[in-house]
């Protein structure tokens, strides 16, 4: 299968260009702003992979419906405009489209979603990630991910239980806030922890990521997946079959 990566010079372009023809695949475009690397991808490219600013995504996944190529996108920070636009394409091509494509995170998204429903309100839910000192959107799209399945697990609408930290004098702590903390400093590839707080016991559930290989994976993973599906959106638990 012939792939581009977009975003090829950073840190996940250069590891999914390494991985790529591990899996099977050949990466025939290494497209990215900086210098010496493509500025689009070629006629014959048979899947994208898209690590870039989530800016230039509406141009990008709009050219990929032109030419009927699968879409899988790793980028995050994307609007509520932006994705108007993804949402648009997915009716035209096949889109993966996930915060994290790792499978222990993917994993840690139903075991959150399960001890949210089970535990109920009784228990404060915090949500709190950290990642290295260039990292330029917060909170994470995983920490957003994981937030997210534990509103499901509750059945309640996310946007209406959802606090970006806190400041000043806030008051006591609300029934049924769902609450995210982002961090940021040093080398750190991604660390993210839901805690479910009770009056006698604490439930933290973890992921470390250890090194990027794990979410290059992943991604190729889903690219192989969606070459010949139907034009839909998906995520990352319809490719492992979770969904």
């Amino acid at each position: 299968m012939k792939i581009a990566i977009v975003g090829a010079a950073g840190r996940m372009g250069k590891m999914l260009c390494a991985l790529a023809e591990g899996m099977g695949m050949k990466v025939v475009s290494k497209v990215d702003v900086a210098p010496g690397y493509d500025s689009s991808w070629s006629d014959d490219v048979e899947g994208v992979i898209d690590f870039s600013h989530h800016a230039a995504l509406p141009a990008l996944i709009q050219k990929a419906a032109s030419s009927n190529i699968a879409y899988v996108i790793g980028t995050t920070g994307v609007t509520p405009e932006e994705q108007a636009i993804v949402d648009e394409a997915a009716k035209k091509i096949p889109v993966v489209q996930s915060g994290n494509y790792s499978l222990g995170i993917n994993l840690l998204l139903e075991f959150v979603k399960k001890a949210s429903e089970v535990l109920g309100e009784d228990y404060d839910i915090e949500v709190t990630e950290m990642h290295h000192r260039n990292k330029k959107d917060a909170p994470s799209g995983t920490a957003l991910m994981l937030a997210k399945a534990a509103a499901a697990g509750r059945a309640v609408d996310f946007d209406e239980k959802a606090i970006y930290g806190r400041e000043g004098d806030v008051g006591a702590r609300p029934a049924g806030e769902i609450a995210l903390h982002a961090l940021r400093g040093g080398s750190v590839i991604g660390d993210h922890t839901v805690m479910f707080a009770g009056d006698v016991e604490r439930i933290e559930l973890t992921h470390k990521a250890q090194t990027r290989e794990a979410f290059a994976a992943g991604a190729l993973k889903a690219l192989k997946w969606a070459k010949d599906r139907e034009p839909k959106m998906y995520s990352m638990r319809d490719v492992l079959g979770f969904a």
